[in-house]
């Protein structure tokens, strides 16, 4: 049975930082692009990085680049989200998935069924 655990969350006063990490079981992912996720309270779920198979490839959301980073540790099965210069509007609920590519980005289609999540919550 596959699992996804989203872990790292919790508060951060605007401006900080957090490394979100998401260890996948039961199957190996290192053949698959992988990608973050967020839904913020009373919004979908939306898209927020991905990071390709081979790792040497990366595509950000609009709102994230240049604060957020993916990166991935194969042999450990887990992938990473460093996130800096967090503000209100990052508060969310955050996702990882293996991901499949449906059109040009930032269209995937996730393959495993959704992790707990791990909440991230911005407020001073």
């Amino acid at each position: 049975q596959v699992q996804l655990a989203e872990s790292g969350g919790g508060l951060v006063q605007p401006g900080g930082s957090l490394r979100l990490s998401c260890a996948a079981s039961g199957r190996t992912f290192s053949n698959y692009a992988m990608a973050w996720f967020r839904q913020a309270p009373g919004k979908d779920r939306e898209f927020v990085a991905v990071i390709s198979w081979t790792a040497n490839s990366t595509y950000y959301a609009d709102s994230v680049k240049g604060r957020f980073t993916i990166s991935r540790d194969s042999a450990k099965n887990t992938v990473y989200l460093q996130m800096n210069s967090l503000n209100a509007e990052d508060t969310a609920v955050y996702y990882c998935n293996a991901v499949v590519p449906t059109g040009p980005p930032p269209n995937f289609k996730p393959l495993e069924a959704w992790g707990q999540g791990t909440l991230v919550t911005v407020s001073s």
